[in-house]
């Protein structure tokens, strides 16, 4: 399918998405091995698994992760920058702001693994897509960047580390009152030689259920990724959910009309009314719907955002009658499939990708890990502990649509492992001023350095 479309490309245009495609499928391999060595840096570390087992294993893991997932980190992605104003300008203006977001996330997430600094691709990410999204908005005006949605993201970027580093602390207290006769899981691992078996399965157990996370999450984000790219080439055939045919999202539409016109509202009678003739209107729209009128295409898509908020916000604060909540609400979630989805070889293709990475470059991570953030080396209740944590953390994030850093909530699970079994001296003071220097500088120059770039190419394209 994605043949016959580019097809219908220049020459020049489908040397250019190839490209981008590439570029994508790099960003998540290398997020492969600068973020997934953070799943198997306590198994190698530990010597409970070898290490080409323990990536291969990872990767496996990683690529269910991507593929049971869903989408919804992927649309929260997606939606930080203006897709909607992006959709109306000229392919030229559309390659250099996908190029941006590449080049830049792409040079960063280097950087930092080439020093074997645990840098979050998420931030690396997210700062590229705001970045671009601003100065697309500076140049072209329109929506700009979904600073809202970039909070509730910032938010949950911010707190995870701070919460993986809080519970690591605590699974430790809990590890020491409950576990006093088995006192070899708060030993540091012996060179070359594997742990006892039922440790051994506690630690593989943790890596496993990491790295399906971090696929679930970190995964997703690619997704999404590639969403952009492929929105800003062929908006027209991925505006809207082509696989699903126009006359089941008008059902949906004349579904909330008919519920809400059927519903005794009270006082709230013509607010009902009014958002009930919105969804009519659309409906009419999607059942005359031509696929190949993009000007009808995009207003559509509007149109269809629009309705969706309006009768969420009003399901948010009890407007919509109980009797007609359940069926508004299932007709609500069939209209999101209209313009929040993605290809199945899509998803696929990042899945492989986030697999392929994880098996190549984690040394330099599984090292900082393991030996760089304590003064003393990582025990195997240390391990077991952080990675429990991260565990915890990403996969309550992507139940919640919220990306969070894999890298920054294991690696404070660490730090906080470390603090329980020393205090505070017991810390690297190097090595965490490197970390938090990543933290703060990477959203401000991956930012910075994508909205340069989007200058810069525009010229170009």
């Amino acid at each position: 399918m994605l043949l016959g479309f580019i097809s219908e490309l220049t020459a020049s245009a489908s040397v250019l998405l190839i490209v981008c495609l590439l570029a994508v499928c790099l960003f998540e391999a290398i997020n492969g091995f600068h973020d997934t060595a953070n799943a198997v840096a306590t198994v190698i570390y530990t010597n409970s698994l070898k290490p080409m087992v323990a990536v291969v294993w990872s990767g496996f893991w990683n690529f269910l992760g991507v593929i049971l997932g869903g989408i919804a980190v992927a649309m929260g992605i997606v939606k930080l920058i203006p897709l909607n104003d992006l959709m109306l300008q000229s392919l030229g203006e559309n390659i250099s702001l996908v190029l941006a977001i590449l080049i830049a996330a792409i040079s960063w997430n280097l950087g930092t693994w080439y020093y074997g600094i645990p840098c979050s691709s998420s931030h690396t990410l997210i700062g590229a897509l705001l970045g671009a999204g601003f100065a697309f908005w500076s140049v072209h005006g329109g929506g700009g960047p979904n600073w809202i949605k970039a909070g509730d993201i910032g938010l949950s970027l911010l707190i995870s580390p701070l919460f993986g580093f809080s519970l690591a602390i605590l699974l430790m207290f809990v590890l020491r009152v409950s576990v006093k006769k088995r006192k070899k899981i708060f030993d540091e691992p012996e060179p070359k030689k594997a742990p006892p078996t039922w440790i051994r399965a506690i630690l593989v157990t943790t890596c496993t259920l990491v790295s399906f996370f971090h696929g679930s999450n970190d995964g997703q984000k690619g997704v999404g990724l590639l969403l952009v790219v492929l929105i800003a080439f062929m908006p027209l055939q991925f505006s809207l959910n082509h696989a699903i045919p126009p006359t089941e999202f008008g059902n949906a539409a004349r579904q909330i009309e008919r519920k809400l016109l059927e519903s005794d509202a009270g006082e709230y009678a013509d607010h009902m009314r009014a958002l009930a003739g919105q969804a009519g209107r659309t409906a009419t729209t999607l059942d005359s719907l031509d696929k190949k009128d993009k000007k009808q295409l995009f207003t559509l898509r509007k149109d269809v955002q629009s309705l969706v908020k309006n009768v969420e916000a009003d399901l948010k604060i009890g407007l919509i009658p109980q009797a007609a909540v359940h069926d508004v609400k299932h007709a609500v979630s069939t209209l999101k499939k209209s313009y929040e989805f993605a290809p199945l070889w899509a998803i696929i293709l990042i899945s492989l990708c986030l697999g392929v990475g994880t098996m190549i470059g984690w040394k330099r991570i599984v090292v900082t890990i393991g030996e760089k953030i304590g003064k003393t080396h990582l025990s195997y209740a240390q391990g077991a502990s952080a990675e429990i944590c991260a565990a915890a953390t990403i996969g309550v994030s992507t139940a919640f649509g919220l990306p969070v850093s894999t890298t920054h909530v294991l690696s404070s699970g660490v730090a906080g492992t470390m603090v329980a079994s020393g205090g505070v001296q017991n810390l690297q003071k190097k090595t965490i001023t490197n970390i938090a220097l990543a933290w703060l500088l990477t959203l401000p120059v991956s930012f910075l350095l994508s909205a340069v770039l989007f200058y810069f190419l525009r010229i170009l394209f």
